[in-house]
């Protein structure tokens, strides 16, 4: 059956210039991935809304950008505190939609209006010192002075693991320096999209802000190229996978003046040293890997071990994978792992594991799809032994392949710069770890990795706000978000004021006072 999630305020629709259109009719269908029959949103996408939302985006930029900073950012403040209002609304949404567990949601929910304090911080490493203007002597009567603009128009294109977190991370920002915004939902979330949707627009609406300021428009990829190829914006800010990242770029190869904020996937290494809190590395391991059923773009899928703990830790790990208990997202008991997006995703992963099978893995536990009477998209966690990891794309059982599932794959090594060698061979770079008591070992580590976010004794999955957040190589191109997001959100303009009359007459110039008269 189909129907509307009750978290939503109104029957599938797009917002544009501040009017709710509804989308009646066949076209995208989200489900709850623990019990596909349950229908959560049904609609019909319009590519035309595309242009209408990004017109009305462009009308709305020029008052909204006008409005004084603080009157902004009381607006956002607003939002702020529907989100924490409705906080047990959105998990129940995001959990029903992604089938993330119950305290996985509640987490991502929690992120939104936390989202709009740390963007607001005005402290030493708070975000809006990195975009404050500020003023410089330059001697005489003439001063410098930097000040910082908004863009105008921002897509914000979202992914399905993080359907309200992640674009809500850069729809704050862009907000809150004087932009407009068109949302583009995952088409596998697009209730989580309409619902962040009309909490903005809520927010907006109680704080007399211009219609247009924040737009949505459900789609997939048709209307998602469409969007960021519109010569009516003026930014993309996309979270999603390398493929789609790289077409992005191609298609805007001619629009140098666009900001384009991509941040990607990984293939994230975890190194463990012989000299580590065993217990400590085995649970941030395990939980690194199979967190979200490994749909993070942080989690773990390799580790390096030292051979002298290896098989203490190998097998620790396997027996604690095995152990995790898969679930209902809604089910009264503990649940660490819930469905997959997909049975199309959980096919990708089952056949990763029997490619790496075949190239020589050793399968120590196998993954497999764990049936229901409802036909959820339950998948077991996988492990996977290899001789050692390399950047070949060949398909290799230690290939540079990026898993999105619960698959995690181990090699053993005699040393830090084998395994250092290891964790870099890759084209991603988001995040690494390396468990270890010496702080000479780590510092090696933190230098020689080629990584954005970099932890030591703590696993890959899972970020500080408080920091930036970003990767290298085909993870990102170097405009993380985080605290640093309002960096892409808006330009810096460098001005010199002279209030004297002391105009230079350089050699070769002639000025006579007659000439004015």
């Amino acid at each position: 059956m189909s129907g509307r999630h009750p978290s939503l305020a109104r029957d599938p629709a797009d917002l544009i210039a501040g009017e709710w259109i509804p989308l009646a009719g066949k076209g995208i269908r989200s489900a709850n991935p623990a019990r596909p029959g349950d229908g959560l949103w049904e609609g019909a996408p319009r590519l035309e809304h595309v242009d209408r939302a990004v017109a009305a985006a462009r009308s709305a930029q020029p008052e909204w950008a006008a409005w004084s900073a603080e009157r902004r950012f009381d607006a956002l403040r607003a939002y702020r505190d529907l989100c924490k209002a409705n906080e047990d609304r959105i998990a129940a949404l995001i959990r029903d939609e992604t089938g993330k567990v119950g305290w996985d949601a509640k987490g991502e929910a929690a992120a939104l209006a936390a989202k709009v304090d740390v963007t607001l911080e005005s402290s030493e490493h708070g975000g809006l010192r990195r975009v404050a203007g500020f003023e410089i002597d330059l001697g005489g009567t003439k001063r410098g002075r930097c000040w910082f603009r908004p863009h105008g128009v921002m897509a914000v294109i979202a992914p399905f693991n993080f359907p309200m977190h992640l674009p809500n991370g850069h729809a704050v920002p862009a907000l809150a320096m004087g932009n407009t915004v068109v949302i583009k939902p995952s088409d596998k979330t697009p209730a989580c999209g309409q619902m962040l949707a009309e909490l903005l627009d809520a927010a907006l609406r109680g704080a007399g802000a211009p219609p247009g300021v924040v737009n949505l428009v459900q789609g997939g990829a048709e209307a998602a190229s469409r969007l960021v190829t519109h010569d009516g914006i003026d930014g993309v800010l996309f979270t999603g996978s390398w493929p789609v990242g790289r077409r992005i770029l191609e298609a805007n190869l001619d629009r140098p003046g666009r900001i384009v904020a991509l941040e990607m996937g990984g293939n994230n290494p975890a190194v463990v040293m012989d000299d580590c809190d065993l217990r400590q590395a085995v649970v941030e391991c395990v939980r690194s890997a199979f967190v979200t059923t490994g749909q993070r773009c942080t989690c773990t899928r390799r580790v390096v071990v030292h051979r002298a703990v290896a098989d203490r830790f190998i097998a620790a790990v396997c027996k604690t994978a095995s152990n995790l208990i898969i679930g209902d997202p809604a089910a009264p008991h503990p649940v660490f792992m819930g469905p997959i997006i997909s049975e199309q995703a959980r096919r990708a992963a089952l056949d990763a594991q029997a490619r790496f099978a075949r190239a020589g893995g050793e399968v120590l536990i196998e993954s497999r799809a764990v049936e229901t009477p409802e036909g959820g998209f339950f998948i077991s966690p996988g492990v996977v032994r290899v001789e050692r990891f390399t950047d070949d794309e060949s398909g290799g059982a230690g290939c540079d392949e990026e898993v999105f599932g619960p698959m995690l794959r181990i090699a053993v090594t005699d040393s830090l710069d084998d395994a250092i060698g290891q964790a870099n061979a890759t084209r991603f770079g988001l995040a690494a770890a390396i468990f270890t008591r010496s702080e000479t070992i780590a510092r090696r580590f933190f230098s020689m990795v080629r990584a954005g976010c970099v932890n030591q004794n703590a696993g890959t999955a899972g970020a500080s706000s408080r920091l930036p957040f970003g990767g290298l190589g085909i993870s990102g191109n170097h405009r993380p978000a985080g605290s640093f997001s309002l960096d892409y959100c808006a330009y810096p303009v460098a001005g010199m004021l002279e209030t004297g009359d002391g105009a230079t007459v350089h050699p070769g110039m002639r000025v006579e006072d007659s000439w004015l008269s």
